[in-house]
């Protein structure tokens, strides 16, 4: 009953994940050009009022993306239409109602999400032939407005104690000073796996903190506060750079130096890709994955090393936000303070890196890239089959993984297990990863043919079975 439970919140997070990855990709590069084009540099008001708009209507943005992500159908311009129509209306009336209330971006994620559950219902009604127009996709364009009118009533009632439960988290992680960074950014990467970094950083990204422009507007949140000249909203972010910057690489150059001879060319380009997608894009995953699963341990320490090195850079001073690739940090260097120390402490800390994840991947032989014990696969199950098992207990997060490397929900036609194998039966063989699958922690993947695939996990499958049967909704 738990694992269902967690398996219909675990969804709903992984959509609301979907929902932050839009604003999130389009605010570093609003942030630039409004940078760029600022009276500091370039000074072109136009241009850098764009940009500007952009972060001050975050809640729209959001509103719009999170009903993308929750509505169901094809025809996903009714329900953005309906939103971004929608939405201001129950904006305007909140404020009507209750001028003390300020929902930001959670404003926009709960009411997108409620236009798209109206689209959901809505799109199927029947309706008599004289109204056929305005029924089927459409009928949200004309129920959301009323929808906005309802809401705006409730939560002009209801809004007050969640906004003041956030305020009084706001002033407690500020209240913790050094400390509270080394929380936001440990917690940050430990969520990873499980999904809820989204929740955390749709509250302190957007929410934490308050800054008032020279116009009088107030802008919340870490990264428009940043944005918007608040030095003090990026001791945040030093940390987030010195783990993408110095951490993932040293983890990948650590792995590549533990890989086993014959294999290391191989682990080169494998491990070198990662750390320049960590650097350039941001993206961390393609490293953390080769030994997230592998040991959790790993993961851990370097959840503490990321929260650690932010405690560091707060007490040196260390200011810089807005993103988490190196054109961020270039572009947006000169809102920073003290933002060159990012560097040489970063150094330090791919030092440190490097020789933990070597000790540690040696010690307790971890089963890295190119350290993966060769277990001859075949169609038939051996004895050295039969005695493997998983390095990890993560079957859940595992099994969500695997669905999502071989094509996703729509590419699987039926599924089972045997005594040491996960058997598929996918439509298009070519939307399977083969390699990503591997790296969630699978001995091995066998192409049978065009349709059939397994999936060699050892004695743990039944485990990785019952939550496969949960992420397909079985």
């Amino acid at each position: 009953m738990m694992k269902k439970i967690w398996s219909v919140i675990s969804t709903q997070l992984s959509l609301l994940g979907k929902t932050m990855m839009i604003p999130i990709a389009i605010i570093p590069v609003t942030a630039i050009i409004a940078n760029i084009f600022s009276p500091n540099m370039l000074d072109v008001p136009v241009i850098a009022n764009a940009g500007t708009l952009i972060i001050a209507n975050l809640d729209l943005i959001f509103a719009m993306a999170a009903a993308v992500a929750y509505s169901k159908g094809t025809e996903k311009v009714y329900v953005l239409f309906a939103t971004s129509i929608s939405f201001i209306i129950f904006k305007s009336n909140l404020n009507l109602l209750n001028e003390n209330l300020n929902m930001g971006v959670f404003g926009g994620i709960i009411f997108g999400a409620l236009v798209a559950i109206l689209y959901n219902k809505s799109r199927k009604w029947h309706v008599p032939a004289f109204l056929e127009f305005f029924g089927g996709e459409k009928a949200v364009i004309t129920l959301s407005p009323i929808l906005a009118i309802i809401m705006a009533y409730f939560f002009s009632i209801i809004w007050i104690y969640p906004q003041m439960g956030l305020a009084y988290l706001s002033q407690g992680i500020a209240s913790l000073g050094i400390f509270g960074v080394f929380l936001f950014l440990f917690l940050q990467r430990i969520l990873v796996p499980f999904g809820l970094h989204h929740v955390l950083n749709a509250y302190f990204l957007f929410e934490l903190g308050s800054y008032t422009l020279a116009n009088g507007e107030v802008v919340k949140g870490l990264t428009p506060r940043f944005l918007a000249g608040d030095v003090s909203a990026g001791i945040y972010g030093p940390g987030v750079y010195i783990a993408f910057f110095f951490g993932i690489p040293a983890i990948a150059y650590a792995i590549y130096r533990t890989a086993y001879p014959e294999n290391r060319e191989e682990v080169k380009g494998l491990m070198s890709s990662g750390a320049l997608t960590s650097v350039l894009g941001g993206i961390t995953e393609p490293v953390e994955f080769t030994f997230m699963f592998a040991s959790p341990k790993l993961y851990v320490i370097h959840a503490l090393y990321t929260g650690i090195a932010g405690m560091v850079t707060a007490t040196f001073g260390v200011s810089h936000g807005g993103g988490k690739t190196i054109l961020n940090y270039l572009l947006l260097y000169n809102l920073g303070r003290n933002a060159w120390l990012i560097f040489p402490i970063g150094i330090v800390f791919g030092v440190l890196y490097f020789f933990t994840f070597r000790w540690i991947i040696l010690k307790d032989d971890v089963q890295t890239p190119g350290r993966v014990k060769n277990i001859e696969i075949g169609d038939e199950i051996t004895e050295e089959e039969l005695n493997a098992s998983l390095s990890h207990s993560n079957y859940y997060y595992m099994s969500k993984k695997i669905l999502q490397f071989v094509g996703g929900q729509g590419n699987v036609e039926s599924y089972t297990n045997c005594m040491t194998r996960l058997r598929l039966k996918v439509a298009d063989m070519s939307k399977v990863d083969e390699g990503a699958i591997k790296k969630t922690g699978a001995l091995a993947v066998v192409k049978q043919s065009d349709h059939d695939l397994q999936i060699v996990i050892g004695t743990d499958v039944h485990k990785v079975y019952d939550d496969f049967k949960l992420v397909m909704g079985d």
